[in-house]
């Protein structure tokens, strides 16, 4: 197709609607064809590329006119913003993932494809999730989809959406591995055999619905699951493609339970990726890579960075439960630090001009109150913090309870590793110290936390797999 057919297709309006409300919130690849190699376009200057209306198209087709490109691609992660490079690299942005189950094969192969989609539907029925699924042909293969909206907000505050998405088609793949190894080897395709491959990634993009594929002249449309008998290549003709725009249907919460299993058999992505495993191909094995005489070197994987907000949290959490060994307290304790030095280093302790003259006003009678009833507090060696009458630790009038530490510390944490492996860490990283600097607010903060303030996952992949006890104190 000319550049000229190109932008004819995704000018045509249900193309581009189609293409923006699927693409909205998700990091947008445009690929041109290339004799060599793949042509990724996935920046706009230092901004990720996005598409966010339907005007906005056929602009990111022409932006990169001088390479001929022809196909659209989007993450299977949704951000809540993308505004720089660093936003792509935060798993804490992420507030959302479609599960998605890459069957890879050939056209001509296509009703195999088909049967191979149909285990993993019905896998997903077999487990009461139905109305949530849709299908995506990708051009020579299919994809297989779990509309983001399966899994409720609870589940999402609970666990990241990556890993919810991640072990549900991790799980998927486990019960149909067998069968699909099975098509494989009736596969008439030798260069490009029937496979189905777990993608799930911070990164990895996924073709569009109605874009064009990078090299085919074929569309990649959407069907349902009770269209799968009637499918053929012909839905596939850019003149006259069959497109279903129920992708977006779904039903809030109907994939949680089978998360949940899910999560207890497989475990997260971002615990996988710490053992060294993520991607999972079952089926035909994945082609040989051609070998360059000069191979170009590869940069190791740059690590999740945990913040300096929940890693202060959560060593003070487990300082304070290697010295009282109350956890609930712990967690109230830990939150009410990590608050109390974010608003220290903001502030270099000062206090606004606002807050003073709020405080020059307050009545006799309250002033008389504080006076006849002192504040409680609390010592951890020679640090002190305030108490509510809840027990929990408090900053003015605003309680550190332990969901809230769940919510802002160990939930950010599972976004970069699994919470558990983090809070073993730490455990077993200030086991290493003597007593009198857990005791000690300045040593603690000067030998314990600030050396590793900006690299807390090296301490992670060295304590982790170790008890308090087989460590020297």
């Amino acid at each position: 197709m000319s550049l000229e057919e190109v932008l004819e297709h995704y000018s045509r309006e249900e193309v581009a609607k189609e293409l923006a409300d699927y693409t909205r919130g998700r990091w947008v690849a445009v690929e041109a064809p290339s004799p060599k190699r793949r042509m990724f376009f996935r920046y706009a200057g230092d901004r990720p590329l996005t598409i966010s209306s339907p005007e906005e198209v056929s602009k990111v087709i022409k932006r990169f006119a001088f390479a001929r490109p022809r196909a659209i691609y989007a993450t299977a992660n949704l951000y809540a913003k993308l505004e720089s490079r660093s936003d792509v690299d935060d798993p804490s942005n992420v507030y959302t993932t479609t599960a998605v189950w890459d069957i890879d094969n050939e056209l001509e192969a296509w009703r195999l494809t088909i049967e191979a989609a149909r285990l993993i539907v019905d896998e997903l029925e077999r487990h009461g999730v139905v109305k949530s699924v849709y299908l995506k042909w990708s051009g020579r293969g299919c994809h297989v989809h779990l509309h983001e909206g399966a899994f409720s907000d609870e589940l999402r505050r609970e666990h990241h959406p990556l890993d919810l998405a991640y072990s549900v088609v991790e799980y998927t793949l486990r019960r149909v591995e067998d069968r699909v190894a099975e098509m494989a080897r009736q596969s008439p395709c030798e260069e490009r055999p029937l496979a189905v491959e777990n993608d799930m990634d911070m990164k990895r993009v996924f073709t569009a619905p109605l874009s064009l594929h990078r090299s085919l002249d074929v569309v990649a449309v959407c069907f349902k699951p009770d269209e799968l008998d009637e499918f053929t290549p012909e839905w596939l003709k850019p003149s006259e493609f069959r497109h279903n725009p129920a992708w977006r249907e779904h039903e809030v919460g109907e994939a949680d339970e089978l998360a949940k299993r899910a999560l207890a058999e497989v475990g997260g992505y971002f615990g996988a990726r710490v053992e060294g495993a993520v991607r999972t191909r079952v089926g035909a094995p994945a082609p040989p890579r051609k070998v360059e005489a000069k191979p170009k070197r590869v940069a190791a994987p740059r690590a999740v960075k945990i913040g300096r907000f929940q890693v202060m949290g959560l060593l003070q959490a487990a300082r304070y439960y290697l010295v009282k060994g109350d956890l609930e307290k712990a967690k109230s304790f830990g939150l009410n630090r990590a608050i109390f030095y974010a608003w220290a280093k903001r502030t270099k302790g000062r206090v606004g001009r606002a807050a003073a003259a709020r405080a020059r006003q307050r009545t006799l009678f309250e002033a008389k109150e504080e006076r006849e009833e002192k504040p409680k507090v609390e010592s951890l060696g020679d640090e002190v913090a305030y108490l509510s009458d809840t027990g929990y630790f408090a900053i003015g009038d605003q309680v550190q309870r332990p969901e809230d530490y769940d919510r802002q510390i160990a939930a950010r944490i599972s976004s970069a590793v699994p919470y558990e492996v983090a809070w073993r860490a730490a455990l077993n990283y200030l086991s290493t110290f003597p007593r009198d600097v857990l005791l000690s607010q300045r040593l603690f903060f000067e030998r314990a936390y600030k050396p590793v303030r900006d690299n807390f996952y090296e301490v992670i992949k060295k304590y982790s797999s170790k008890k308090p006890e087989e460590l020297e104190s």
